[in-house]
């Protein structure tokens, strides 16, 4: 028996569940527009603690979602899994996070397009069949017209996850489905990050980085100009 503890902090959207052999046992989450992570993230794994009456000594594994997303928000998630993991002795499960993303949706046939937004009309995504297998690698991208066009041509795609509302106005295929109120959430890490202790994939703590995609890049302020 598995008692595991998910962490999902690479969006807006801070989530954190309790699951027993993949079923959730209790969750958390806080979705209000802000990263508001730094404040409310260890105070929710105390929350289901508390509520589920169990010791954090208990908890068999911690999972994290790994990226791609936001730096701000994968550094805290990230700090919060390895800093138990520590604290505990106990193994730490990474879960990519557009993967985690494309099960928030079930179809039946077609394509499931995960969206994170990176800013303008760019996007982090990959693409998944109707069995959630991956057959487009994740990438940044440039939302155009032609985006996705291959996928399009033949088959329904659902598009879902924070970078999608903005693509709705540039993507207008008809066999486009957007999906709204979609986010990365850890209630669907809890089936994956089973299904990776079974196999004991784990990460090195010590070593364990966010999957960025892309560098961070500080945009400097614009000087003022002297008044005379």
């Amino acid at each position: 028996m598995a008692l595991l503890l998910n962490i999902e902090t690479a969006t807006k959207n801070c989530s954190v569940t309790i699951a027993r052999n993949g079923e959730i046992l209790a969750y958390k989450e806080l979705n209000n527009g802000q990263y508001s992570h730094a404040e409310v993230l260890h105070p929710f794994i105390d929350e289901l603690l508390v509520n589920l009456k169990i010791n954090s000594s208990q908890i068999d594994a911690v999972a994290v979602s790994k990226g791609p997303g936001s730096y701000t928000g994968l550094r805290i998630g990230v700090s919060a899994a390895k800093g138990l993991c520590f604290a505990l002795n106990k193994p730490l499960i990474s879960i990519d996070t557009l993967t985690s993303l494309s099960h928030a949706i079930d179809i039946k046939k077609g394509f499931i397009v995960p969206m994170i937004d990176a800013r303008r009309m760019e996007v982090y995504s990959a693409v998944f069949d109707q069995g959630y297998n991956n057959i487009r690698e994740i990438k940044a991208e440039v939302i155009d017209a032609n985006s996705f066009s291959e996928y399009l041509v033949s088959n329904n795609v659902y598009f879902l996850g924070d970078g999608a509302k903005k693509c709705s106005e540039i993507i207008t295929h008809k066999n486009a489905i957007f999906i709204e109120n979609k986010f990365p959430s850890a209630k669907e890490m809890a089936q994956l990050s089973y299904h990776k202790y079974k196999k004991n994939d784990i990460e090195d703590v010590a070593y364990f980085e966010p999957f960025y995609l892309k560098d961070f890049v500080v945009i400097p302020e614009k000087k003022k100009k002297p008044i005379f």
